[in-house]
């Protein structure tokens, strides 16, 4: 390997900046991770800012390459499908799969970073610099300045990836030196974090479901924890009468709760307290173009294309990213110059795809699940599933079971509609085949 001996230096020591030390450990390569925070796994984690993740195949494809998927599984709690919570009524169980055999997996993203941590730190070569936040980035020769609380650092690497995250700052000095394009989009919804905590040592609710209480204008999710608690997070207009800042004293938030969640009120103490203290987080999709600059200096992850959480893919992207990455510095000889502008082909039509598949989700856990009519066609779609095996295959089972590439399976789906389109009569009486046994299954529960 040409470049042996160079230490590369990634910015960004969160889940795609470790992941990418150790594949780049494993290719040989010197790494130093800069972080801008301090140590995770000796600092305190900042309130209200724990969402979990949903780690499905793309993650765990990553995982295995290295040899963590067993260990980051041990922590992990599979969800087979989601819990609808309507205001009032019977919860309704739908599962993700046509079998209802396959899961994504709820996961804390600290205890995911901080095994990524300790196996990229464990590896030869490796070394973390925390406490260092980049300030200053000349693309042409891979200088960088760093503020830490010692001073100003100044180190160099004859190739340097940002993998810091949607408020990238490797991707802002690129945008400062005039060097590429951003876009960011922010949706009008912002997002807290509330908690349910084990009941009598038991989980309060169905811990093998993702849990959805939607409600149009606003949505909350619950991903179950191992010490028996739910991580929830509530999606809601930032501004407006109907939105985060309408709710101010205690009595207006157990109010609005007691109305619009009453089965989650008595299962939140902490939920007034949660509510007034937790920070509301802000959802936005990350674009820019290109990716690279000089071959010398990348994105990757969220610093490249950010999105918004509704597919539970963004950690699971990212992963990819760094497998993909790996891939092309194979198919390179390790030539970065020749590496990254492939990484960038090779990913932005699908990063694309993702972005708009999660932003169109939102509306579909919004605003959807609850609706008798799109829990029908769910059960319909599943039907053809068992029908046509491996010829039909959902949408949600292509994204989050599979390693399709996003862009194919958004091709893949409306081909498979137009398929249906055209097939008339021979169609139409498989539906109804299909349906009539959904019929018969639900009569006989």
């Amino acid at each position: 390997m040409s470049q042996e001996r160079d230490e590369i230096a990634v910015v960004g020591a969160g889940l795609a900046g470790c992941l990418l030390a150790c594949f780049l450990a494993r290719r040989g390569y010197r790494v130093a991770l800069y972080e801008r925070r301090p140590d995770p796994r000796t600092g305190t984690v900042e309130r209200g800012r724990s969402i979990n993740l949903a780690l499905s195949e793309r993650g765990l494809d990553a995982l295995r390459r290295i040899g963590l998927d067993t260990q980051v599984m041990s922590d992990a709690l599979p969800m087979r499908g989601r819990m609808i919570h309507p205001v009032a009524g019977e919860s309704q169980f739908q599962p993700y799969s046509a079998a209802g055999d396959r899961a994504i997996n709820s996961i804390s993203r600290g205890a995911l970073n901080n095994a990524l941590l300790d196996a990229a730190t464990a590896l030869p070569g490796v070394r973390v610099a925390f406490d260092h936040r980049l300030v200053g980035l000349d693309p042409t020769t891979g200088e960088m300045t760093f503020e830490t609380p010692q001073g100003k650092v100044l180190a160099t690497s004859p190739v340097v990836l940002g993998a810091d995250g949607a408020g990238s700052a490797v991707r802002g000095q690129l945008l400062g030196h005039g060097l590429l394009r951003e876009s960011v989009d922010f949706l009008d919804y912002g997002y807290k974090e509330l908690t349910i905590p084990p009941l009598g040592g038991d989980f309060a609710l169905d811990p093998e479901a993702l849990h959805i209480w939607p409600r149009g204008t606003s949505m909350m999710i619950a991903l179950p924890n191992p010490d028996r608690s739910f991580t929830c997070t509530l999606f809601w207009p930032t501004h407006g009468t109907a939105s985060f800042a309408s709710l101010g004293s205690p009595a207006a938030i157990e109010r609005h709760f007691a109305q619009h969640y009453p089965n989650l009120l008595p299962l939140a103490p902490n939920l007034v307290d949660d509510y007034q203290h937790n920070p509301v987080g802000v959802l936005g999709t990350v674009r820019c173009d290109p990716w690279q600059v000089t071959g010398r200096v990348g994105l990757l992850g969220d610093a490249a294309h950010a999105i918004v959480p509704f597919y539970g893919q963004g950690a699971n992207c990212a992963f990819e990213d760094v497998v993909e990455l790996d891939r092309c510095l194979d198919e390179c000889a390790d030539d970065w110059s020749a590496a990254l502008p492939q990484f960038q082909r090779r990913r932005q039509d699908n990063a694309e795809a993702i972005a708009q598949m999660a932003l169109a989700n939102f509306v579909e856990m919004r605003d959807k699940v609850a609706s008798p009519l799109f829990q029908f066609g769910r059960r319909v779609e599943h039907a053809l599933e068992r029908a046509l095996p491996g010829r039909y295959v959902s949408r949600y089972e292509l994204v989050s079971f599979s390693t399709t590439p996003y862009a194919e399976v958004r091709r893949r789906v409306r081909r498979q509609h137009r398929m249906l389109g055209a097939a008339g009569v021979g169609a139409a009486l498989l539906l109804a085949g299909a349906v009539g046994s959904v019929l018969r299954r639900g009569r006989r529960r």
